[in-house]
């Protein structure tokens, strides 16, 4: 396992990097499509948690195409916040993979957009990376532990479970959630992951996972708070068929070699 994460022993006034380039304790990522009506409230709850710790960040956009001016709005409003920008929808996979790869925190979250997870889930899942070594933390909805606070409809619920319960003998994971959009990865990790992951489209978190898996890096999966947004822009219905095409094309790039782990790739990926 790795050693703690620095973030918790070496303290700064809570503000972002000065200077670009420069890393810093945090990086959040948040992937946006057309999220021009939504992304100001969330960005105002993320940066109102963070003024209340003390460590350097910073907060990207991972725009994905967006068509509603959502990075102008972001770029004019938010001065504190980096867009980075991609010229065509190509999915919410890519737009993390992008996020992943610009960011300079030593550690890493993807969220999305909605904060279904509240961000202060973060003062639990930072520490359970730090105490127990892990490489990477993964939100689940669908521990014992875990809270729903705000509940989908009845067959929502029940689709997402059935869906879940397909993820696991057809990835070979053995999370009882892969799907939570809330995510937290060490640099070192991050970078191992991100720059192997080759989709684009919503399965992108079964990859990674898969390449987690790949690689003998620890995973926690824990439990949450979870509030449902009604104006979640997921269609399981649409997206599932999709999603298990792709995990099955992951097991087939698993068989193939195409997904493998190259003989020295994890050095240096614990160092930090």
């Amino acid at each position: 396992m790795s050693q703690p994460s620095t973030l918790a022993s070496q303290r700064t006034q809570s503000q972002p990097a000065p200077n670009p380039g420069d890393r810093c304790e945090l990086s959040i990522i948040i992937p946006a499509y057309n999220e021009r009506e939504r992304l100001p409230e969330t960005i105002g709850k993320i940066l109102d948690y963070l003024k209340e710790h003390e460590w350097s960040w910073e907060l990207l956009i991972a725009d994905d195409g967006s068509s509603d001016g959502t990075p102008e709005l972001i770029e004019a409003d938010f001065p504190l916040v980096q867009v980075v920008r991609t010229p065509h929808n190509q999915g919410k996979g890519g737009a993390v993979r992008r996020g992943m790869l610009a960011a300079r925190g030593r550690l890493r979250l993807f969220s999305d957009a909605d904060l279904s997870t509240p961000i202060d889930e973060l003062d639990g899942m930072i520490p359970a990376l730090e105490r127990g070594g892990y490489d990477l933390v993964i939100a689940s909805r669908a521990l014992p532990e875990s809270q729903l606070i705000v509940h989908q409809p009845w067959w929502r619920e029940k689709a997402g479970r059935f869906f879940n319960r397909l993820v696991q003998p057809l990835s070979g994971l053995p999370y009882v959630d892969t799907q939570c959009g809330f995510k937290l990865f060490r640099e070192g990790a991050a970078r191992l992951l991100f720059t192997r992951q080759q989709s684009t489209g919503w399965a992108f978190d079964v990859e990674i996972l898969m390449l987690a898996q790949l690689f003998g890096l620890s995973v926690l999966e824990y439990p949450v708070r979870w509030i449902n947004d009604e104006a979640s822009k997921v269609s399981l219905l649409r997206a599932a068929p999709r999603m298990i095409r792709d995990i099955l094309r992951f097991r087939w790039w698993r068989f193939t070699g195409r997904m493998s782990a190259e003989p020295g790739s994890l050095e240096g990926v614990r160092d930090h």
